[in-house]
């Protein structure tokens, strides 16, 4: 498990508070400005060290400032912001401050470092269209300049003098009422996490939990609403099934289950479609939780508000 003292600002300009519609057959773009940025690579002096990332944003110009969110995500260097250099980005969570009008439900980012590409993505409810959500996804590549205190030190990046602007599209996130697997594959799959709750005990000054129960928590898909209630199997405090409790759109059987990791506090979060009208397949996603934890005694209760995971990059 992970602790980190870096933290970074999500700015939320006036404008945002305007009614979003989502109709079926609209789509609205949302304008965001990198204010700054910070990367640190893994000290190669310290075992099991890692990279810790960190972002201020901005929507529209980076004017008129009225909220923000703290943004982070840290992994080994060598993933370079891909679950085990693979093909799935991590995405982190942006935490509100609680200040000032926020029209976001969750906000989040994910960052290809080999690429210096950054991902910003954020869900929102739809003035049009009650009950529904909207997800919207944008881009940009970071100008940054880098460098180390030694020469076999940890890199440190920051931006240069440039602010590059990130174009989000959004809109309506989920599939229609009675869809069928050919639809829900055509859509960018993600989830909502909500109620996270894990509780452990490690007494003051350790770093090593037990009695862990792991996590449960409801996941909701985000294209075609999908709810499960995951908690952990009889094998693992780690790894479990979720169970379907309803609500989702889909006439498709689905299945989905779950993996964390509590040294890099990576969630992996898997679904399954079992088609009868097109090949099945699955959907997976990599989310970087960041739990609040409240301590009695040696006991720890670890929860979050509401997390987005994504998938592959959009």
């Amino acid at each position: 498990m992970r602790s980190s003292t870096v933290t970074v600002a999500l700015s939320l300009a006036a404008g945002a508070t305007a009614a979003r519609v989502c109709g079926t057959n609209s789509s609205s773009t949302y304008q965001w400005t990198v204010g700054d940025a910070r990367y640190d690579g893994a000290d190669p002096s310290v075992e099991n060290s890692i990279s810790t990332v960190a972002f201020s944003i901005v929507p529209g110009t980076g004017t008129g400032y009225a909220t923000f969110f703290e943004c982070m995500g840290e992994w080994p260097e060598e993933w370079g912001g891909w679950y085990e250099g693979g093909d799935k980005l991590i995405w982190g969570d942006c935490i509100w401050a609680g200040n000032g009008p926020n029209s976001d439900t969750t906000v989040s980012f994910a960052l290809d470092w080999k690429n210096r590409t950054m991902y910003v993505s954020h869900t929102f409810a739809c003035s049009d269209i009650e009950g529904s959500s909207a997800l919207a996804i944008g881009s940009a590549q970071l100008d940054l300049a880098c460098a180390s205190t030694t020469s076999a030190g940890p890199e440190s990046c920051t931006l240069n003098a440039s602010k590059p602007s990130i174009t989000t599209l959004g809109g309506l996130a989920h599939s229609s009422t009675g869809a069928g697997c050919a639809d829900d594959a055509s859509l960018y799959q993600s989830w909502q996490l909500e109620s996270w709750v894990r509780k452990y005990k490690m007494a003051p000054g350790s770093q090593t939990p037990s009695d862990d129960s792991g996590p449960a928590f409801t996941l909701r898909n985000m294209a075609n609403s999908d709810v499960f209630a995951c908690a952990p199997g009889a094998d693992s405090a780690y790894r479990g099934d979720c169970a379907w409790v309803g609500e989702g759109n889909s006439t498709a059987a689905t299945t989905a289950a779950f993996a964390f990791d509590p040294e890099t506090d990576l969630l992996t979060i898997t679904q399954t479609w079992i088609c009868s009208d097109s090949p099945s397949y699955d959907a997976v996603g990599i989310g970087f939780v960041q739990a609040t934890c409240t301590r009695a005694g040696d006991q720890l209760t670890c929860t979050s508000g509401l997390i987005w995971v994504g998938t592959e990059a959009p």
